[in-house]
């Protein structure tokens, strides 16, 4: 489940567990965030948030994209979003670990990027709106080409999957050394430190050193 990151002007989003524990975190792309609605990795949490139409136009306005979408979804374009989102999803994985990107799957985003994308526009105000009339296939046109910017772009060997074995989650690697390991350190960053000094610090058969289960 996803919330909008609005408490503080860091980027991102406000991700919670099924356990209720709430973390930030920012992929670093607007594609990479429609990654967000699900967990395509098969991992024991897993869920799916695009059920319905609504569900994507709620995704729309938590995503990176400015406020004021005025979206209409119908429920083929809803089929496409989840179809785009797996393609997107292995296209990830396979960039973050070094693998030739699978011809079916760059199809898939080629042909919904082909489609007119969201459209901005200038008010009376000055003030920048979305234009009327945007739909879901504009919706995922706009994913699909940050898809291609992504993956074509200075940033493509900066794609990186969280180093923890119980995550799935994809970034960009924007930091200036290029050395991030972690989804976020909310998360699994501090999940790592806690394991390694009770690593450091546990005696001999007296269990401390085990990995912590999730909160």
């Amino acid at each position: 489940m996803t919330e909008r990151a609005t408490e503080t002007p860091e980027p991102g989003m406000v991700l919670r567990t099924p356990r209720g524990r709430v973390f930030r975190f920012d992929p670093g792309a607007l594609c990479l965030e429609l990654l967000l609605t699900s967990d395509p990795g098969g991992l024991p949490w897993t869920y799916e948030t695009l059920r319905e139409p609504a569900d994507l136009v709620r995704w729309a306005a938590e995503s990176r994209l400015p406020d004021g979408l005025p979206l209409v979804v119908g429920d083929e374009e809803l089929e496409r979003a989840r179809v785009l989102r797996g393609a997107l999803w292995r296209m990830t994985r396979a960039r973050a670990r070094g693998e030739e990107l699978a011809p079916a799957d760059t199809q898939v985003v080629n042909e919904v990027a082909a489609a007119p994308p969201l459209v901005a526009a200038v008010a009376p105000s000055g003030e920048r709106v979305w234009a009327p009339g945007a739909t879901g296939s504009a919706l995922l046109s706009t994913v699909a080409r940050d898809a291609v910017e992504l993956f074509t772009g200075p940033n493509a060997h900066r794609v990186r999957e969280c180093e923890a074995v119980e995550c799935a989650l994809h970034f960009v690697d924007t930091s200036r050394p290029g050395r991030r390991r972690w989804c976020a350190m909310g998360r699994c960053g501090n999940r790592h430190k806690v394991r390694a000094h009770r690593a450091r610090t546990a005696l001999p058969g007296d269990g401390a050193g085990r990995a912590e289960g999730e909160a």
